[in-house]
Order: C-alpha cells, then structure tokens, then sequence
C-alpha cells in the first residue's frame, strides 16, 4: 500500500527535525544530561513537527543505546515504538477523549509500571481540548506522576490551557518553518523518490504551506501525482491558485481603475476553474506585500518571492500611496469573509474589485481616506488662484470687463523661479573655527549657496512633492536628528532636482555632510522611485518687498479727493 509522503518522511532523529533547533539542541542536551522533565509542553503552528518531536523523545527516554542524544532507531525498543506494537507509549487525541472519566482511566494505568520500556510515555495531542473537569482531574497527576511516567502535551492554541496546567510543564514553542527551510527539504524528498522539482516550485510550495512542513510534503505528493517534473505551473494547476502574472495585471487594473480589464481577468480565471477564495488569499497576500515594500527598508528578508517578482512589486509600491493599498487590503478582508457566507463567490469577488477600480462607490471608512487623501494630494499640487472679480461693479456699455483694461496696460511679471543649488558633496578645505550659534549657520548657508546653479530652462516651473511627508516619516525610523531638523519643512521638484525649503539652519548644515545626504536621497528614492540632486528652495522675500499697505491706502484715498490727516 502507497505511504504518503509526510508520513515515509517523517524524521526519526532530533537531526532530521528541519527548522526547530531551539527545542531540538535543548532537548538533546537534557537526554546527554540525564536530566529528564516528568513533563512536556509542545507548542506551535500545524505542521511545524510537535508530534515528531513527542515520538522521538519518547523513543529517546526509552532507549538503551543513545548517540549523541537521539535514538539509534535500531533497537527493540526503537522499532516497537515506531510500529506502535509497545503499548507502553500511548498517544491520545484530546479532540476525542477529552471527558473526565477518559482522564481518570488514564491515572489508573500510570500507576502501573511499564512492561519493556523505562518509561511510560503519555503524548496527549491537541490538549486545549480537554474539558475543566479533565484538565482538574488530570492535574494533581500531572503535577506529581509516579517516578517512571512521563507526559508530553502538545497544542496549536496554547492559550486556552489554564496556567496551573503551563506552570507544571516544561514548555517548548515551535516556530513557523522558514520558506528556505521548507524548500530545501523538499528538493530532497523529490530527489530520494527520483522526481525533478525546480526551485521556484519549490518555492512557491513552501510559500503556500504557510510555515508548515507537513502540508508542503501533502502538497508536493498531490504534485507528483501529476507529474514527476514539478514545474510552477504544476504547481499552480494542482492548487488551484492564480499565477502571479494574473495577481500583476489584476492590481495594476484596481490602481488605475480599469474596470473592463479588472472584469476580464476575472471572466478568465474562473473559467479556468480558479477558486474565487484562493485568489482573494492571493490578492489579499499580494497587497500584503506591497504594504510591507512601502513600509520598510528591506522587506525581501521577509517577503518570499523571485528577483523579478520583488523587482516588480517594488515599482508598483512606490508609485502607490500607503492609502491605497491599506483599502485593498481592508475591501479583500471584508470580501473574504462574506464568502463564506454567500452563494455565487464570483459575484463577491467582482463587486469588491469594482469598489477597489472606483473607490468612490465604497464608503467604508479606508475607502474615504482612500478619496480624502488623494484630494490633498490634488490640493498641495494646485497653485493658488488669483483673486476673482465679484462682478457687481457698474461698467458702461461697450467698456472692457474689469480687470481687462489692466491685464492690457500693465505686461504679466516675470515667474519668479528659485533657482536650485546644488549641495557640495564635500567640503574641499576645513572651515576655520567659528563662534558656536550664528557664525555656524552663516557658513553654512555661505557654502551651500555659493555653488554655480545648473543651467535650468527659466520657463519650468517647480512642483510640490505631494509624498515630502512619508520621505520624512521614512527618515524617522532611519535617522531621528535629520527627521527633527527638517520637521515642518517642505519640497518641490524641479528637473531632477528636489528643492528643500527647511526653516532650520541645521537642516542644511547635515545635507552638506555625505552620510546624512545619503539618507536623504535613499528615502527619496524608495518613496517616489527616482533619484533626485539636492538643492535649497531660494523662496523671494515679496512681502518685504512689496508696498506698505497703508500707504497705499492714502495713496486711493487722496485719488478719489479725501483728505488725509497723519498723526505723528
């Protein structure tokens, strides 16, 4: 009879256990040792190895020739246990013996001692189970067994144990198995039963487990069912998952509100007999990591993907607003969940995604700072509007509307245009001691603006960076002095310049340091996906300039004949 894989391949040792070296090398040093717990506690996610390790400890307790801290796997004791015909080491489901009465037979037969091994062994699975008159009548046994029981408990939800329950047992957390690991582990499976399976395959299997090996191994034997070359297309095909083409082209429909394309893709991949919940997962993990690339510097330690697909998605999150991608998320979530709950799952998916494609037909909560978001955006890019006539004033037949004769007469002045100047990249001699406040600034502002401007075309215009403050939210985590010198500043892009209009002189002082301009352009770059020049934003002084308003109030007065009295 066929054997399926995670059971042909679950390891006999500590050494072969992939991805848990924190339980694996204490518990070998405990069974070196000879200091054995009276119990255990097992933790963690499904498929990350509990069961595994319970066997083999209790496989290792009884042994009688230990090397080096695990079993030799050759003995009686080590064969009988594995082909379950030693009775002395028991394995019960919590999940169907969970009553009081299942307990108390249980502390019957801990009393006795064991027939072939040292040890009576008591590997309780999925132990939350247990009602509170079992976990009360198992406790008072658990916290003093007889001297040749031991109990090993294991659970995927740790806690709904109650702590007089934890603090009896030794407890061992088993962590998520890393996508590296899995894949790993899998390539040599599918050599040892003479299959090929390529990397990306492999990949994408460890990536769909979730951190758990045993539903990799079901998942590469449904694969091999299929054929013995896994390819990801196999892989895709036996899942019954969108391929990441088809998560690509979906998402660059919803950001740029292509909703015929949007619909399309769908109409296709249900076609194509695709599951509508496994390609919400997909979407929703998909955004998930556009999340992560916008929000960290180096999201690829935890993203599991290609270079091309990380290539790819990096440029897609930094043309995005944070915004944006936290309503997709929030739509899919919603979308998942009422899919449980209705008939025709397409019709769910197709609505979420026109909301997505227009998000003004969406009024949930992520969806408006989704649309007030993009109206400041619009809002911090529009110049302001010159002042509008009210049109109530009498003007004679035939005269010119007001405000003609005057745009007529008086030419349009000149755009006054800052002029970018670019920062020094080093100093090229040290500058003389200066006293510790203003003399500082000043050369700083000396040095920065004594640098000859690039020859820019006078008729482009700068335009505010609408994304200045996740550059500055960005810095933060990276460096807090240049967050807290440029705090409230503000930028504009000009050419391939971004132009700084900082307020504080120290501002500028770090930009002309190589280290903290670096950081600057990093953040820069991994917001607006371009690699700008420096410069500071040279704003004019028109109100200085400009006329004294009183003045020129006198000025109308004595115009249309009304004395005016000064008073000195």
């Amino acid at each position: 009879m066929y054997q399926v894989l995670y059971r042909k391949w679950r390891p006999r040792v500590f050494a072969d256990v992939v991805g848990q070296p924190q339980v694996t090398e204490t518990l070998k040093s405990e069974l070196r040792s000879g200091h054995i717990a009276h119990a255990y506690l097992f933790t963690g996610s499904r498929g990350t190895g509990k069961t595994t390790c319970a066997k083999i400890l209790s496989k290792a307790v009884n042994c009688p020739d230990l090397r080096d801290g695990d079993p030799c796997g050759v003995c009686e004791i080590c064969r009988g246990i594995d082909d379950g015909s030693i009775l002395d080491v028991v394995e019960i489901d919590a999940a169907s013996n969970n009553g009081v009465d299942n307990i108390r037979t249980l502390r019957e037969e801990a009393n006795f001692t064991p027939a072939q091994t040292k040890y009576r062994v008591y590997i309780i699975d999925e132990v939350h189970m247990l009602s509170v008159g079992a976990f009360n009548a198992l406790l008072k046994t658990l916290e003093e067994p007889p001297p040749h029981v031991i109990f090993i408990l294991a659970t995927t939800e740790v806690h709904k144990l109650p702590a007089t329950i934890l603090s009896r047992c030794q407890r061992f957390d088993f962590h998520r198995i890393s996508a590296e690991d899995i894949a790993s582990r899998l390539t040599y499976v599918a050599g040892q039963e003479g299959a090929q399976l390529q990397s990306e395959a492999a990949m994408l299997i460890a990536r769909l487990a979730d951190g758990g090996m045993r539903d990799a191994l079901s998942l590469l034997d449904q694969c091999l069912g299929r054929s013995r070359e896994v390819t990801r297309e196999v892989v895709e095909q036996t899942a019954g998952i969108a391929g990441r083409e088809h998560l690509f082209a979906l998402s660059e429909g919803i950001f740029s509100g292509d909703v015929p394309a949007v619909l399309q893709q769908v109409d296709e991949l249900y076609r194509n007999s695709k599951d509508m919940v496994r390609l919400c997962e997909e979407l929703i993990e998909h955004f998930r990591s556009l999340m992560l690339l916008k929000s960290m510097k180096h999201a690829d330690s935890i993203l599991t993907c290609t270079r091309e697909e990380m290539a790819r998605m990096e440029q897609q999150a930094l043309r995005l607003p944070i915004t944006v991608i936290l309503h997709g998320i929030d739509a899919l979530q919603a979308a998942l969940e009422r899919m449980g709950r209705v008939s025709n799952r397409r019709v769910e998916m197709e609505m979420t995604l026109v909301r997505l494609c227009s998000p003004e037909l969406d009024q949930s909560q992520t969806a408006i700072l989704r649309r007030l978001e993009a109206l400041e955006r619009q809002l911090r890019q529009v110049s302001p509007a010159a002042p509008v006539s009210s049109g109530l004033e009498e003007r004679k037949p035939g005269a010119p509307a007001p405000g003609e004769a005057q745009r007529a007469a008086v030419p349009p002045p000149k755009a006054e245009v800052p002029e970018p100047v670019p920062l020094p990249e080093e100093p090229s001699e040290p500058e003389p001691d200066l006293p510790p406040a203003a003399g500082r600034q000043e050369t700083a502002k000396a040095a920065v603006q004594k640098e000859k401007a690039p020859p820019v075309s006078a008729q482009e215009k700068p335009v505010r960076l609408a994304e200045w403050p996740e550059v500055l939210q960005l810095l933060s985590g990276e460096s807090r002095t240049v967050a807290s010198a440029f705090h409230g500043s503000g930028a504009y892009i000009r050419g391939d310049y971004v132009l700084i209009a900082a307020k504080n002189d120290l501002a500028f002082e770090l930009l002309r340091r190589s280290d903290y301009r670096n950081k600057m352009r990093d953040a820069i770059r991994q917001v607006t996906g371009r690699v700008y020049k420096l410069g500071p934003y040279k704003e004019k002084q028109e109100q200085e300039e400009s006329q004294d308003p009183l003045k020129a109030l006198e000025e109308k007065a004595q115009a249309a004949g009304i004395e005016v009295v000064r008073k000195t």
